[in-house]
């Protein structure tokens, strides 16, 4: 019953401060909600599990360099915003363009990869919820919420889907912060009685080890997404509203994993699957399960929506607007249906967390270069070696199906 009062008191309060019409309203909100939606999507449910794998008791470590990852390579992609897009958009173009173009059609296999995923796994979670798994009517349910999403967007454009995104990201945000004051209460609590402490140790430093954690970037994957939001946010509001939800973001995952750790056990290591949060939490009440799998729906509805937004944007841009957004979003639509019927979405995924780090990769380039013309040394060394990390990720990572 504490563990029931605590979790919907914390998830009302937080609940209460978003979804007030002032902040709602706010269009640096609605900005902050896209890329927000989509770092904090599946990636928190397994980021746990499959971290205790990795790292043990070092979890909230690696956790942390993973982010510090992210924001190295959204500083990238924040320069670019500012500095090369004025470039992109003179009627002469220069180097800029064409290695834009590579970077886009590389996001784009990845967007349409990750939009497929992420509605996978929201059906796969549905069906599982009324005590139902099977691969073919996931796949129906995917493709009737592929279909919704496709025609919200095709008909209602960029403000038809954040409708849905704002709704699904405060829902999200409300349960992560109960979930949260829940696991803060639980650590007062052993703390209190003498019992608190993290049993896992971390595993035996290995190759494999470290080319798990390597592939991991796709935890914090989304922030990108501000890149191809320029027809509704101008570039100011974009660089700001980036920055905010990756440190947000930060904060909350870091904060998640290490209140997380105390229940790791040795159990935790035989299965580091989607699910497995919920048997770690499981003893902390009975109403855990079932806010794992609301979470867990708004989540995987709440990225998706915001990777359909990012790749319509993308596709509009890298047309020269002669495909309009909402078009876009039709095309991003029958693009993750094609996938869903064509290809098992878990033997591919690793495909698109490279895809994405390459994509990295390509911006931090183009950023290397851009700060190289103006003469800004600082950003040179820090792009060109977040161009190197990248390569390394791609060339050795081990990505995590997530």
């Amino acid at each position: 019953m504490t563990t029931t009062l605590v979790l919907l008191a914390a998830a009302a309060v937080c609940g209460f401060f978003y979804f007030r019409p002032k902040v709602l309203q706010s269009g640096f909100c609605r900005a902050t909600v896209t890329p927000l939606a989509s770092i904090i999507g599946s990636g928190f449910l397994v980021a746990g599990p499959i971290l205790a794998h990795a790292a043990g008791h070092l979890a909230w470590v690696a956790m942390l360099g993973l982010c510090l990852l992210g924001l190295l390579f959204g500083s990238a992609i924040r320069y670019n915003i500012r500095y090369v897009e004025t470039e992109i958009d003179q009627p002469v173009h220069g180097f800029a363009v064409p290695f834009e173009r590579v970077a886009e059609a590389v996001l784009a296999v990845a967007y349409f990869i990750s939009v497929t995923y992420y509605l996978n796994l929201f059906a796969a979670f549905a069906l599982r919820s009324v005590g139902m798994e099977d691969p073919y009517y996931t796949r129906v349910v995917a493709s009737a919420v592929i279909c919704g999403l496709g025609a919200l967007g095709l008909y209602r454009g960029l403000k038809g889907l954040e409708r849905v995104e704002i709704f699904a990201v405060g829902l999200k945000l409300s349960l992560i912060g109960g979930l949260i004051a829940v696991l803060v209460v639980a650590a007062g609590e052993g703390v209190a009685e003498g019992t608190y402490a993290w049993r896992m140790d971390g595993p035996s430093p290995s190759l494999q080890e470290i080319q798990i954690l390597l592939g991991l970037v796709i935890l914090v994957q989304g922030f990108e997404t501000s890149r191809y939001l320029g027809e509704s946010y101008d570039r100011e509001t974009r660089v700001r509203s980036m920055r905010l939800a990756q440190w947000f973001s930060t904060a909350v995952y870091v904060l998640f994993i290490v209140l997380i750790t105390a229940h790791f056990t040795e159990a935790v290591e035989s299965s580091a699957g989607e699910t497995a949060i919920i048997d770690i939490l499981a003893p902390l009440g009975s109403i855990i399960a079932p806010v794992i799998i609301v979470m867990a729906l708004s989540s995987q509805l709440s990225a998706a929506v915001a990777d359909i937004n990012g790749a319509a944007g993308l596709l509009a841009e890298g047309s020269g607007q002669r495909i309009p957004v909402a078009i876009g979003n039709g095309i991003t639509a029958l693009g993750a249906l094609a996938i869903t019927w064509s290809a098992n979405i878990y033997e591919i995924i690793a495909y698109a967390s490279k895809a994405f780090v390459a994509y990295y990769a390509l911006q931090a380039a183009l950023a290397t270069y851009a700060a190289w013309r103006r003469g800004d040394k600082v950003c040179v060394g820090v792009y060109a070696l977040a161009v190197v990390i990248a390569v390394g990720i791609v060339l050795f990572a081990v990505p995590a199906d997530v």
